[in-house]
């Protein structure tokens, strides 16, 4: 008996540390360390504030659009891509061949997130014969970390892909007409907010 209790203490702790999709732990360190999200948004978070509390605090504002900027800013490159390829999902609207070709290699990254898909998913969005939403998504996938390019080793400025995932959800939600826009971005808030739960 009291051999197994000793094989027991002996054993590595097999619990898991809590997973974390944010860049920060509060919408306060987010501002803070990155100056560009203040910039397009007009909300300040409070000091004490968590991320889950100041996303609906921006929810129920007079412009609850500014959640989904801060979801595309707080969450890490490849949670709030897996976000705004959820959002572009969920809207449901016809796509293009072009469209949809850049929305699979949107989600082979969020499967398989190496650089040789980075870079493929990059490149067609780069000659995407038009800039839609999944045009956005696709470059920020590109901008996700890393090189910049294969023959550039300089690394992409962080602010880059939030903002191309900022891009995509809003121009996504702006094509959506004014009777139907309010439900839009109440799903995909909804969707944001899984991201702000520590797991």
């Amino acid at each position: 008996m009291a051999e197994d209790s000793t094989a027991a203490q002996s054993e590595p702790d097999k619990t898991q540390p809590p997973v974390s999709a944010l860049r920060y732990e509060t919408p306060f360190e987010l501002y803070k360390a990155m100056p560009h999200v203040a910039r397009v948004t007009q909300h300040r978070p409070r000091e004490t504030e968590d991320c889950l509390a100041y996303l609906m605090r921006l929810r129920a504002s007079t412009t609850p659009e500014e959640a989904v900027t801060f979801t595309a800013y707080a969450a890490l490159p490849k949670m709030a891509i897996w976000w705004g390829y959820e959002c572009l999902r969920l809207a449901g609207d016809d796509m293009t061949a072009a469209d949809r070709h850049l929305m699979e290699l949107v989600a082979t990254w969020t499967t398989y997130s190496d650089t040789e898909n980075r870079y493929r998913a990059m490149q067609a969005a780069l000659y995407a014969p038009v800039s839609s939403p999944a045009t956005h998504l696709a470059l920020a996938v590109g901008w996700s970390g890393g090189g910049i390019a294969p023959n550039d080793p300089q690394p992409v400025p962080s602010h880059r892909a939030p903002r191309a995932i900022n891009s995509a959800v809003l121009s996504c939600l702006a094509n959506t007409d004014l009777q139907g826009r309010s439900v839009r971005l109440a799903r995909f808030i909804d969707t944001a907010a899984s991201l702000f739960r520590v797991y």
